[in-house]
Formats: C-alpha cells, structure tokens, sequence
C-alpha cells in the first residue's frame, strides 16, 4: 500500500490540489484529467485510498458503477462523442500510472486516431484451457 500523504488523488480528495469536480458522493469523486486523450477524459476516484481494484472495498463496487453510467451518460451528451472507452489499469505493468485505484472515462470519436491494443493467440487449444483451468482454482 502506498503512503497516502504523498499520494496525488489522495491530495486531490483533500483539497491540497486543486482539480475540476465533475461530480462527488461520499464514497468518491470524479474530475477532468488534465492530461486527457480527448477532450472531456474524465477520472472517478475512490475517497478510499486503495493502489489497485484488488485492494478496494467492495461496497465501493456500486457506488463507482452508477457514477459510471450517469458521468458517462453526461460525457458523450456533452461533448458529442461517438462511443465511450472506460479503462482500469491495475499495476505499472498495466500501465497504471497513479498508485490509487481509478477509472478512465474517455469519449471517444470515430477517426480520433487511437487504436486498440494488439492481440495475441494461443499457441493450442489445450493451452487456452489449461490457463482457464488454473484461473479457475483460484476462484
């Protein structure tokens, strides 16, 4: 677990930073990111300091989806978007840059030059269900 003290959506959420509230409860808040990969990229962040989704409580797990569907909603009436990507990162290897759970609103527009990631295969089919054996005893 990080130190909450240095933790930037930890400031945010005390007001230490400033940022651009799109919408707030008590279990979190939501603000413009001021790097965004389009215009209107927006944030929900937990109030509770959690590093990845596998650290966070589950009575967040409501909360943070209807926010999703109400901001997201909001978001592609306001600016137009054609579609809405909702991206979770969890770890630096998943390109999670910030070490306090959050969610990315993006609205997204048809020829706004992003692509999705590349795919790879199994190399048998036997491969794919052994690996889905495996996940599964972890359940």
């Amino acid at each position: 677990m990080s130190d909450t003290s240095s933790c930037i959506f930890c400031k945010i959420i005390r007001g230490e930073l400033p940022c651009t509230k799109v919408y707030e409860s008590k279990e979190l808040i939501a603000f413009m990111d001021i790097n965004p990969m389009n215009k209107g990229h927006v944030l929900i962040v937990p109030r509770q300091h959690a590093e990845t989704l596998f650290d966070l409580d589950n009575s967040i797990a409501e909360p943070v989806f209807r926010a999703m569907r109400e901001i997201g909603r909001a978001i592609m009436i306001a600016t137009g978007a054609d579609g809405l990507n909702v991206i979770q990162n969890n770890g630096e290897a998943a390109w999670q840059q910030v070490p306090h759970v959050h969610w990315h609103l993006i609205p997204r527009f048809r020829g706004d030059g992003y692509k999705p990631w590349g795919q790879k295969k199994y190399d048998t089919l036997e491969e794919m269900q052994d690996l889905a054996s495996c996940i599964q005893k972890q359940l």
